[in-house]
C-alpha cells in the first residue's frame, strides 16, 4: 500500500536555519572572545615576562677567556708562557657537507694528514655545536686567505687564540707538566666541582705537573661580553663587557740555570736528581732523565710520537723524582745511625767489630761486607765513613724492626712528602704491619706474611724491602742538614695575584721539629763529612773542596746475586745492574743546598752519582761551571724574563 506524501513546511525549515545560524555566530563570537582574552593575557598581563625573553633572545653572552698565568723560575725567567696565533675552527652542525668544506679549505691553505687526524680526534670528543679546530697556529698570510673566503663557508671561523709554550722543553717537563684539550673526564670533574661556567669557551686545562696542581691559580676567571645579535644569530654590536680575571703568576724556588747544569752533568744517563734548600724546603732543581718535550701534548700528540714515547724502555714519561721507588742502599745508613743513637742501641763512643761477614744467629747464612777483609773495629761515625755493611747488619739485628720503623718514619721515609706535584709514590718503610698487608691474600702462605728474623738484617743497609723516591731521600737529607727542622718540599715559592700584584708565600713555615738531641745531629754530620776525607768511600770527591760538605754514597742492588757469587756488571743486562746513589748537603755549618742523586744501573755511588753532586755544588755555591760541560750550557737571554703584566 503506497505511503502518503508529506508536504514540506517552509516556516519550520526557516526557523531551523535561523537557529543554526545563531549557534554558528555564537560559536564564532565565543572563539573571538577567547582569542581576544588570550591576546590581552599575553600582551598585557605577561608583557614583562615575554619582553624579557625577547630581549634575551637578541642578546648573547659570549665568554671572554682569561690569559693563563705564567710560571717563572726564581730569577724571573718564564718557564711557561703564552703567545697569540690564529686557529681555523669548524662547527660541524652548521656545515652541510663537512668533507667537501674541508677539501675546499685545503685548496686555500695547507691541511696535512696530521691536521685531519687531530680534527677527527677532537670532533669525537666534542659536541656537534662546539667549534673544533682544523688547523692550528696559522700565520698572518694563511689567516688572511681564509678571511677573504670566509663568506663561502658557513660554520667556518678564524679565531685568535692564546697558546701555551714551554721554552725549555725537556728541561722542565717533569716539573711543569703540560696543558691539553679538555676531555670528558675533565668535564665530569668540573661539573662535580661546579666549575663548568668558568670554563665556558675554554679548550685547555692543566693535565700534569704544576699546570694541573695549580690549575685553579693559573686558569683565572672568565669574563663575558653581551652581544646584540640579529635574527640569523650574527653579532650586531657589543653592549657591555665584563673583563676576565687573568690567571695568577707562579714563581718557583727552582733555578733554571742549576737545572740546566744538572741536566748536562747527567748527559744521556738515566736517573733523577732533587736539590732542596734546607732552610726553606724550596726545591732548587728537580730532574728526571730521560725526559720529553711537553709542547707535543698541548694540541694533541700525534700517534707516532706517542707510541715512540710510550714504547721506550727507558720510560721518559715517568717522573722518577716522585714516582720512581728504589732501594736506597748505603745512603740509608745515616738515618739508620740516628735511629740507633736515639733508641740507645749504640753510643757515640761505642766501638764494635766490622768483620768481612755477619753470621745470622742460629744460621749458617752469611751476610757479606763489600770489603771482604772487613773494616776491623769501628765506632758509628767511622762505620758511616767506610760504609761497613756488617756493622749495620748487626746494628739492625740488635735494634729490631719495631724500634727502627717509628724513628726512620720521622724523616718522612715511607710516606708522601707533600711536594706540590701529582702522583707522588708512598715508598716502603718496612714494618711487621706492612709485611702482613703486602702479602695478604690467598696467593701467599702464612710464612710470607710473618716477619722473619732475617728480614731486618738487610734493611739495616738500605736493601731488603726498603724502597723510596728520590724526593723522599732529598727531603730526609734536608731534614738531617737542618738539624731536624722539617719543611714540606715545594716547587712554588710565591703566587702573584694578577689583580692586585700582591704576592703570597707558599710553605714558608716549618712543619715540625724532630725531638732529637743536637749532639746526635752533629755526630752524624761528622760521619758524613768523613765520607769525603781520606779513608771515606768518596774521599777523591772531597779533594780541593772550597766549602764544607757532608755526604753518603750508596750502591743499590736491582737483582739479588747468589750467595758467594761475585758481582760482575759486564755480565749482567744493563737494566739489572746496581743503581748509583749519593746524598749530600753543604756548607755543613749552615746548609744552602741538600741533594739526592740516583743514576740508574751505573754501579758504585762514588763513581757516578757523587761526581754529579760535587759539580752541582761547585756551581751553586761558587759559580764555578764544571769544565766537562762548559760550553754545553744553555744561554738564557732576557727574552725569557716576562713578567705577568707584560704577558697579560
Amino acid at each position: 500500500m503506497q505511503q502518503p506524501t508529506r508536504l514540506k513546511d517552509p516556516h519550520t525549515e526557516e526557523r531551523q536555519l535561523h537557529w543554526r545560524l545563531l549557534a554558528a555566530y555564537a560559536g564564532m563570537l565565543l572563539l573571538m572572545l577567547l582569542l581576544v582574552a588570550r591576546f590581552v593575557w599575553l600582551q598585557v598581563y605577561q608583557y614583562d615576562h615575554f619582553s624579557t625573553l625577547a630581549q634575551n633572545n637578541s642578546i648573547s653572552l659570549v665568554p671572554v677567556q682569561p690569559n693563563r698565568g705564567l710560571i717563572l723560575d726564581r730569577n724571573g725567567l718564564a718557564l711557561a708562557r703564552n703567545y697569540a696565533s690564529y686557529t681555523l675552527e669548524l662547527t660541524p652542525d652548521k656545515i652541510p657537507d663537512l668533507a667537501a668544506t674541508i677539501k675546499a679549505l685545503g685548496e686555500i691553505i695547507p691541511i696535512t694528514p696530521r691536521d685531519l687526524k687531530r680534527f677527527q680526534k677532537f670532533q669525537a670528543e666534542s659536541k656537534d655545536f662546539e667549534p673544533v679546530p682544523l688547523r692550528l697556529k696559522m700565520d698572518d698570510v694563511e689567516a688572511a686567505r681564509i678571511a677573504a673566503n670566509i663568506w663561502r663557508f658557513p660554520g667556518v671561523e678564524v679565531k685568535a687564540r692564546l697558546y701555551r709554550d714551554y721554552p725549555y722543553k725537556e728541561l722542565t717537563s717533569h716539573v711543569l707538566g703540560y696543558i691539553g684539550r679538555i676531555g670528558t673526564r675533565e668535564q665530569e670533574r668540573m661539573a662535580a666541582d661546579e666549575k663548568t661556567a668558568n670554563y665556558r669557551g675554554a679548550t685547555h686545562i692543566g693535565k700534569l705537573g704544576l699546570e694541573a696542581v695549580y690549575e685553579n691559580e693559573l686558569h683565572g676567571q672568565n669574563g663575558f661580553e653581551e652581544m646584540e645579535t640579529d635574527s640569523s644569530g650574527r653579532a650586531v654590536r657589543s653592549l657591555r663587557r665584563t673583563p676576565p680575571i687573568h690567571g695568577n703568576t707562579l714563581q718557583l724556588a727552582l733555578d733554571i740555570h742549576l737545572q740546566d747544569v744538572a741536566d748536562k752533568l747527567f748527559g744521556n744517563r738515566r736517573g733523577a736528581l732533587v736539590a732542596i734548600d734546607p732552610q726553606t724546603g724550596g726545591v732548587l732543581a728537580l730532574l728526571s732523565k730521560p725526559s720529553f718535550d711537553p709542547n707535543l701534548f698541548i694540541d694533541g700528540i700525534d700517534s707516532q710520537s706517542w707510541q715512540s714515547l710510550n714504547d721506550d724502555w727507558q720510560r721518559p714519561l715517568i717522573n722518577r723524582t716522585v714516582r720512581g721507588v728504589y732501594p736506597p742502599g748505603s745512603t740509608f745508613k745515616p738515618f739508620m745511625s740516628m735511629a740507633a743513637l736515639v733508641s740507645g742501641a749504640i753510643g757515640p763512643n761505642d766501638v764494635r767489630p766490622a768483620p768481612g761477614y755477619f753470621l745470622l744467629p742460629g744460621s749458617v747464612h752469611q751476610f757479606r761486607d763489600s770489603n771482604p777483609r772487613g773494616n776491623g773495629s769501628v765506632n758509628l761515625a767511622r762505620a758511616i765513613a767506610v760504609s761497613s755493611d756488617t756493622f749495620f747488619y748487626k746494628l739492625a739485628w740488635d735494634m729490631g724492626i719495631d724500634r727502627i720503623h717509628p724513628l726512620l718514619a720521622q724523616f718522612g721515609l715511607g710516606s708522601r712528602t707533600g711536594i706540590d706535584l701529582d702522583g707522588e709514590a708512598i715508598g716502603v718503610l718496612p714494618s711487621k704491619e706492612w709485611k702482613a698487608r703486602r702479602f695478604a691474600g690467598p696467593r701467599f702462605r702464612d710464612e710470607h706474611r710473618r716477619w722473619l728474623p732475617a728480614d731486618v738484617v738487610s734493611i739495616g743497609i738500605g736493601q731488603g724491602f726498603n724502597a723510596y723516591t728520590p724526593v723522599q731521600m732529598a727531603n730526609a737529607t734536608a731534614i738531617m742538614a737542618n738539624n731536624g727542622r722539617v719543611f714540606h718540599p715545594h716547587l712554588v715559592e710565591k703566587i702573584t695575584d694578577s689583580r692586585s700584584g700582591k704576592q703570597r708565600a707558599v710553605e714558608a713555615q716549618p712543619v715540625k721539629q724532630l725531638p732529637f738531641k743536637q749532639e746526635y745531629f752533629d755526630y752524624i754530620k761528622q760521619g758524613m763529612q768523613a765520607v769525603l776525607r781520606p779513608g771515606g768511600t768518596a774521599w777523591r770527591l772531597g779533594q780541593g773542596l772550597p766549602y764544607t760538605m757532608a755526604g753518603k754514597t750508596g750502591t743499590a742492588q736491582v737483582v739479588q746475586i747468589k750467595q758467594g757469587a761475585k758481582y760482575n756488571a759486564s755480565a749482567i743486562a744493563e737494566q739489572h745492574r746496581d743503581h748509583s746513589w749519593f746524598i749530600a748537603f753543604a756548607p755543613v755549618e749552615k746548609p744552602r743546598i741538600a741533594v739526592a742523586v740516583i743514576v740508574e744501573n751505573a754501579g758504585f755511588g762514588a763513581a757516578s752519582a757523587a761526581p754529579i753532586a760535587r759539580s752541582l755544588f761547585d756551581y751553586y755555591l761558587t759559580g764555578q761551571i764544571p769544565a766537562d760541560i762548559r760550553g754545553k750550557l744553555e744561554t738564557f737571554s732576557n727574552t725569557g724574563q716576562q713578567d705577568a703584566s707584560a704577558a697579560h
